[in-house]
């Protein structure tokens, strides 16, 4: 079991690759201050920072890149989900999209590899 869920399911897999992806980042000098940020709007994998840009990381796991792969499955309305989820992040700690440097990154999982795509959209 992996956070009360059974390991074969897609949610113990996703938090699994979610917690692989948080590692990775932290080893490239993020710094984590949210994980699994949610509001009515959606959910955002991981918020970290570095310097003094917010940084919203959305993870994708994928077995093969067959299909597109995981970085083809951020969809155009997931992207428009994120921002606005980012959004009511921004509004819920009082800072605003003109003041605070931010950007969306990816982190996208195929097999065993691990793909950081920085302002991925």
């Amino acid at each position: 079991m992996a956070n009360g869920y059974p390991l074969n399911t897609s949610r113990a897999r996703g938090e699994q690759f979610e917690r692989r992806a948080e590692q990775f980042l932290l080893e490239q000098g993020l710094t984590l201050l949210v994980r699994n940020y949610q509001c009515k709007l959606g959910e955002i994998d991981l918020i970290m920072s570095t310097d003094n840009t917010l940084i919203f990381v959305e993870v994708r796991y994928r077995k093969n890149s067959g299909f597109g792969g995981a970085a083809a499955s951020v969809t155009p309305a997931k992207q428009q989900r994120l921002r606005r989820t980012a959004h009511s992040y921004l509004q819920s700690k009082g800072l605003n999209e003109s003041r605070q440097s931010c950007r969306f990154d990816l982190v996208a999982c195929e097999g065993n590899h691990v793909h950081w795509i920085p302002n991925a959209f």
